[in-house]
């Protein structure tokens, strides 16, 4: 087929598709019907489909055919990059806060300006944070079941700056690194962006398919596993310590590296050990202070074995050079007066409530949740399409996140996943009966 026939056809079905003659949810012809039709070879029939689904305009499903996508939706839905319309319901990303939070940043302004250290603050700070700062990080993390040395903590612009750190630090481009088959999507557009092979593991309601997981490991040279066990975002789920005990033999018999994310770990009272207790070795675990504190406090540590320390602390130095001084002062009087450990609580008790809430509100309704999380992830019927249920939401003013930004395998799933720690209970409440009308017919 000519070039100029080929990108003719491609141009007919994004006008088609762009004028709304072809609207959302158009089931497309099989790629075998559109080379019939159209006197193609089957490549190049496939060839077409391709070009369109890079352009956005449709999806494929495996065993369902190729659609024609809601366009309408938001550049970035999903990843909490986009700026939302006045008066529109935030259910798509979460920034947890408590009433008095300002109050509280007021006084430690205050006291840190009365601080004899105050000059200091405006200098270069060491590459991996003041040797005090990383002791107070060092005991914090006792609470979450860690026992490290001060030496093995690096204080990090954020728990996304950390997760950079970690992979720029111990893998390189082409590099394998296996990740659950639905994850956080901040990792997704790392990998991505550092040039990283990602191989999805299959995911069970309970916690990652370890079968799965041997089995690549048996078969593709996988140089790290990235494991969210506590709390998992999107699933929520909190491994077992049966399942954290086998990652870490599987870990150990293939010589991975294991990344590990507790951003969320907090919420989870009595959760097992983490991965860092059970293969010390071997992981690198992941933390900051957005969701316990503030997501505007862009302070995060990484605890990580001594051997890497060196190599972290010199991709810190390349990146960001330091934490601002003054933010990681304020986080560090905060764990030492008591104040995190505080928060924490209280956002506890607020994911709880607010988890309550949703089961009352969507009784009835199937959906994924831990009682202590500030999101769930809600399948939809198969007849379902999920842009054209993040697009019905929106024009009734409610921001959700579709499946696709947390998704790294080859099949998308229809779901939705609602962030419940953005708004207040009134407008959660009103957000999530919007939800359940357009999703219950």
């Amino acid at each position: 087929m000519p070039r100029a026939r080929y990108k003719s056809l491609v141009d007919a079905f994004a006008q088609s598709i762009r004028s709304g003659e072809m609207p959302p949810g158009t089931r497309l012809p099989t790629h075998r019907q559109l080379a019939a039709d159209h006197g193609l070879a089957l490549v190049t029939a496939s060839r077409v489909y391709t070009e369109l689904e890079a352009m956005g305009l449709v999806s494929g499903e495996t065993g369902r055919g190729t659609f024609v996508r809601e366009i309408a939706l938001p550049p970035g839905q999903g990843s909490g990059q986009m700026t939302l319309a006045t008066g529109m319901l935030d259910l798509n990303f979460n920034y947890p806060s408590l009433p008095g939070q300002a109050d509280l940043l007021r006084s430690a302004l205050r006291q840190l300006a009365l601080s004899g250290d105050l000059e200091a603050l405006l200098r270069y700070q060491p590459h991996a944070g003041r040797l005090h700062e990383r002791a107070a990080v060092a005991r914090h993390l006792v609470s979450r079941g860690l026992v490290v040395e001060a030496e093995q903590v690096l204080v990090v612009s954020g728990a996304q700056h950390g997760l950079a750190v970690a992979m720029m630090t111990l893998l390189k481009p082409g590099d394998v690194i296996a990740v659950d088959a639905l994850t956080y999507s901040g990792f997704k557009v790392l990998a991505e962006t550092l040039h990283l092979e990602i191989v999805a593991v299959a995911v069970t309601p309970h916690g990652p398919d370890l079968d799965h997981l041997h089995s690549l490991c048996r078969k593709r040279p996988v140089r790290a596993v990235y494991s969210i066990p506590t709390l998992h975002n999107p699933l929520g789920w909190v491994m077992s310590l049966e399942q954290r005990e086998r990652l870490a033999a599987i870990a150990r018999e293939h010589n991975v590296t294991i990344i590990e994310d507790a951003a969320y770990a907090f919420l989870a009272e009595d959760a097992p050990p983490p991965m860092a207790t059970l293969a010390p070795e071997r992981t690198v675990y992941i933390g900051g202070f957005s969701k316990s504190v503030a997501t505007g406090l862009r302070v995060g540590f990484i605890a990580a074995p001594s051997a890497l320390v060196k190599g972290l602390e010199r991709t810190i130095m390349a990146t960001t050079w330091n934490v601002p001084g003054v933010m990681s002062a304020i986080a560090v009087g905060w764990i030492e007066d008591g104040t995190v450990a505080q928060l924490e609580a209280q956002k506890r008790q607020d994911a709880q409530a607010r988890q309550a809430l949703a089961a009352q509100v969507l009784k009835g309704v199937d959906y994924i949740s831990h009682p202590s999380s500030y999101f769930l992830w809600l399948p939809l019927a198969e007849d379902m399409r999920a842009d054209q249920i993040t697009m019905a939401l929106q024009r009734e003013n409610i921001s959700v996140s579709t499946a696709e930004p947390f998704a790294v395998s080859a099949t998308v799933p229809h779901a939705l996943r609602l962030a419940l720690g953005s708004v207040t209970m009134p407008a959660l409440r009103e957000a999530l009966l919007a939800v359940r009308k357009v999703v219950v017919w």
